[in-house]
Formats: C-alpha cells, sequence, structure tokens
C-alpha cells in the first residue's frame, strides 16, 4: 500500500539537513513498529521518498514524503504511531492512502507557498514603503534575472515563476515555481525585488517557512494547483 505522509520541521530542527531527515525518519519508522516494504536486492532499504528537499534553516508545516507498506490499521493510526516517537519540532500532520498508480511525489512537485518575515535587526528603515513597492514590482511586465545553474547561467524572466505575492502585515507571502524543471527559490525572489530597488539584499534577511506544496492536476481540461497530499488519493 502506498502512502503521502505530511508533515511539519519547526524549532532547532530547522538546522537538520535533508539527508539526515532521511535518515532520522527511517530510524522513526522501525520505533513506530511500521510494517514498512523493504526493497529486494543485495542492500534491502526503506520504499521511502521525499518530495521536495527542505533547505537549512528553513522551517515547514507543508511537507511530504512517500511510503509503501505491507500492512496497517488506517491513516489515522499511522498519524498517531508516528507522533508517538517523533523528535520535538516534528510533528505528522496526515496520511493518505494512495492508489497503486499514484505518482511518487517528487515527481509531482510544481509549486510551493512561502511566508517571509524579517529577522531581527534586518528590517529596512521604512518597512511599510518597502513592503508597499512589492505590487509595483509585480506591475512589471518583466523581471529579467541572471539564475545560477548547474550547468552555469541563464537568463530567465522571474515573473513567469511567481504565481502570487502578497504582503499581510510584516509578512511577505509568495507562491513560486518549484520542482526539478523550474525551481524558484524565495531568496531569489527577494533579492531580485532589492536589485529592482538598487539596493543589496542583507545576508540571512529573512525567517523563511514553506506552508504547501502543490502539484498539477488537470481539472476539466484546466490545470490547476492542488497540495500534494490530495493527487492520487486511493477511491477506497
Amino acid at each position: 500500500m502506498k502512502l503521502r505522509i505530511k508533515f511539519s520541521k519547526q524549532g532547532p530542527v530547522k538546522f537538520v539537513g535533508h539527508l539526515d531527515v532521511m535518515r532520522y525518519f527511517q530510524k522513526a519508522m522501525r520505533r513506530a513498529g511500521i510494517d514498512i516494504k523493504y526493497s529486494e536486492g543485495f542492500s534491502p532499504h526503506q520504499v521511502m521518498s521525499f518530495a521536495a528537499p527542505l533547505g537549512v534553516g528553513l522551517t515547514s508545516n507543508g511537507e511530504y514524503m512517500d511510503i509503501e507498506v505491507n500492512s496497517m490499521e488506517d491513516c489515522k493510526t499511522m498519524v498517531s504511531q508516528l507522533n508517538e516517537v517523533m523528535a520535538e519540532g516534528i510533528q505528522i500532520m496526515e496520511c493518505h492512502m494512495l492508489d497503486e498508480r499514484a505518482k511518487n511525489a517528487m515527481s509531482l512537485v510544481a509549486a510551493a507557498d512561502y511566508t517571509l518575515t524579517f529577522r531581527e535587526g534586518k528590517q529596512p528603515n521604512d518597512l511599510e514603503a518597502f513592503l508597499n513597492g512589492l505590487s509595483d514590482f509585480m506591475g512589471q511586465d518583466h523581471i529579467l534575472i541572471t539564475k545560477k545553474t548547474k550547468k552555469g547561467e541563464r537568463e530567465i524572466d522571474l515573473k513567469a515563476f511567481i504565481y502570487e505575492l502578497s504582503v499581510h502585515g510584516e509578512t511577505i507571502f509568495m507562491k513560486i515555481s518549484a520542482g526539478s524543471a523550474d525551481n524558484i527559490k524565495p531568496e531569489l525572489v527577494m533579492e531580485a525585488y532589492y536589485q529592482w530597488l538598487g539596493q543589496t539584499c542583507p545576508e540571512f534577511a529573512f525567517q523563511i517557512q514553506r506552508e504547501e506544496v502543490y502539484g498539477n492536476k488537470v481539472d476539466e481540461e484546466h490545470i490547476i494547483l492542488v497540495p500534494l497530499g490530495l493527487i492520487g488519493e486511493s477511491l477506497e
């Protein structure tokens, strides 16, 4: 049986890197007594994959991993079993049973929500003017930047990959492209804004939190963004 599990990552564990988070969950599955499926072959390993690695220092309310189990009671029990052994800062939020034909979460990632707040002492002198200026920044026809890639550098129109950018109080919200093809980091958006202002973005200026991860779903011939937990769910 295929399962998609949503979890949050808060507090000091934000400094734990992706590979260590993977190892942590492998041990947690054993401690919780989950009847997880193992791969076949010379060196069996738990059938487990993660949607999108989270950068070190970022917190999240919307992380996803896929696992396969040989047996289970139900999703509610699975959430309870795992939360009993979770370390402080990691909480299992949801569990969804997937159709056996469902694609893994990593291949589905298309976008993500982020919220950004200034760290203490990093705010601009006129915070209100800074936040209000974001609407003019997004009002441009194009936002051309040079993006570094593994193969070098290329110019892209950043605006095409920013699906939403808004301000709520002193918090900046953005929905941006994610995944393997066009992965945009929230820091890149803010660096482009500072550059547009003729300023340099202060290092480590923002506390960044990922709120949700989305995949594409075809709905009546239209492609819409849907939270990963709702894609590929079993109808049984």
